[in-house]
């Protein structure tokens, strides 16, 4: 008996059938390489799990059983949501005031409420509410049951992370009556965005919208953390946000006119793609501003690293770079640092290093940012691409440039194969590090 890994591919949708193996016939050994496909029943959310199956495979050497196999969703339809608040969730809503103020009156049966099930035609009351576990049950037609989430989900006609959304906003729920297939699609949960609003107040308020979730995110807040971006401003003053695929929730529905219009200009806006889910999802969100201040770009940063094949952990809207990242730091100093990815300058800048910016990548760096230096009188730049070999050639090609606007350049060495943040989340004591330039 033997542990296998199991690398589960496809849309991250899962079932608990059809595994096929391959036989490994040098050395005798087994692996689970796919899942079928199926449904997962997103009343248990999304999260990493255990489940224990007997799957033989024979090999040219023995038969091996497979006991212990991990499933993991990699990328998901649905947002993960940390399972300890879902728990709290669960805990702490009751579900008797939430099915009174759906109005369905209870009455006490013993340790039990019962009432009359909303949910299909009922003239005995068949619904249970335990109010000691916090869990309701059908024992009519509709045989449905759950918890607090389960109610708002069949309730409101709303996905499970929508549901989680509605609870933790504390949104009152509709007096139900018949299948949730009948609910109205006007929206719950307030609106951080308004119709009336420009194109440029709009991409702000998404901003302004994501800057609050990362707040609420202990997810999204410990991906800073790993990456060693830890200051008491940081957040504030560039604006960071996390996208967690709940922005559409608090959309209008698409089938109604206000919805269509604000979803199609978030459509040309880049924040949403066609198919109406965010472009930046499950990212760390870094905005770039204008000359003015207004938000002009999005650079979004993957925060889990078991995704798809394939699935970029870099992401910035559609079109042309635009915008300079900390244009301040041009005008408060002669000398600037300019590092090849806004995480590395987010690194810098946590660590003291404020007269810092960033291009967009090793080819990145915008005719923008040359009319920025030249306007601020820029006269030294220090180089602070990654140390590898695209990195190398795009500092020389850089510095070649910009010694033609009669800059001054210099290459930081880090370590040979590190980057600005790699070597601060490789050291004890990032404050000790010293920077050195050639």
């Amino acid at each position: 008996m033997r542990d296998v890994d199991a690398d589960v591919v496809g849309e991250g949708l899962l079932c608990e059938r059809a595994f096929f193996t391959q036989r490994c016939e040098s050395l005798g050994e087994v692996h689970v390489e796919q899942a079928g496909r199926g449904a997962l029943d997103d009343r248990s959310g999304v999260r990493a799990y255990s489940t224990l199956h007997r799957v033989y495979a024979i090999s040219n050497q023995a038969e091996f059983l497979l006991d212990k196999v991990l499933w993991r969703a990699a990328e998901s339809e649905m947002a993960r949501i940390l399972e300890s608040e879902v728990e709290r969730l669960k805990d702490e809503v009751s579900l008797e005031r939430l099915v009174e103020a759906a109005g369905v009156e209870l009455r006490r049966q013993g340790k039990d409420l019962v009432g009359c099930c909303p949910f299909h035609e009922d003239r005995t009351p068949s619904l249970v509410i335990s109010p000691a576990k916090n869990l309701w049950h059908c024992l009519g037609a509709c045989q449905a049951g759950g918890s607090v989430i389960d109610w708002v989900m069949r309730s409101e006609g709303v996905s499970f992370r929508h549901a989680v959304e509605l609870l933790r906003d504390g949104v009152a729920p509709s007096r139900v009556s018949g299948p949730a297939s009948a609910r109205s699609t006007v929206t719950k949960l307030p609106s951080p965005l308004e119709r009336a609003a420009d194109d440029r107040e709009l991409l702000g308020r998404v901003v302004g919208f994501y800057e609050r979730t990362l707040r609420e995110s202990s997810e999204a807040l410990g991906y800073l953390e790993r990456r060693g971006l830890v200051h008491p401003e940081l957040v504030e003053r560039f604006r960071l946000g996390y996208a967690n695929r709940t922005l559409g929730y608090r959309l209008p529905a698409k089938n109604r006119q206000a919805g269509a219009d604000i979803r199609g200009r978030l459509q040309r806006l880049g924040v949403l793609r066609e198919s109406g889910h965010e472009h930046l999802s499950g990212s760390l969100v870094i905005p770039v501003m204008d000359l003015d201040g207004a938000v002009v770009q999005l650079y979004g940063r993957k925060i889990r690293d078991d995704l798809r094949a394939g699935t970029p952990a870099h992401l910035y809207l559609p079109g042309p770079h635009r915008g300079v990242f900390n244009r301040s730091a041009l005008a408060a100093s002669r000398e600037v640092i300019v590092c090849e990815s806004l995480i590395d300058a987010l690194s810098f800048w946590c660590h003291g290093q404020r007269h810092v910016t960033a291009a967009y990548g090793v080819g990145g760096f915008t005719a923008e940012h040359l009319a920025a230096f030249k306007d601020h009188g820029v006269e030294r730049v220090l180089i602070a691409y990654d140390r590898d070999d695209a990195g190398d050639q795009a500092a020389a090609r850089l510095a070649d440039r910009l010694g033609g606007e009669g800059i001054g350049c210099s290459r930081v060495l880090f370590p040979a194969g590190m980057d600005a943040n790699a070597l601060i989340t490789s050291v004890d004591d990032p404050a000790g590090v010293r920077w050195r330039s050639s």
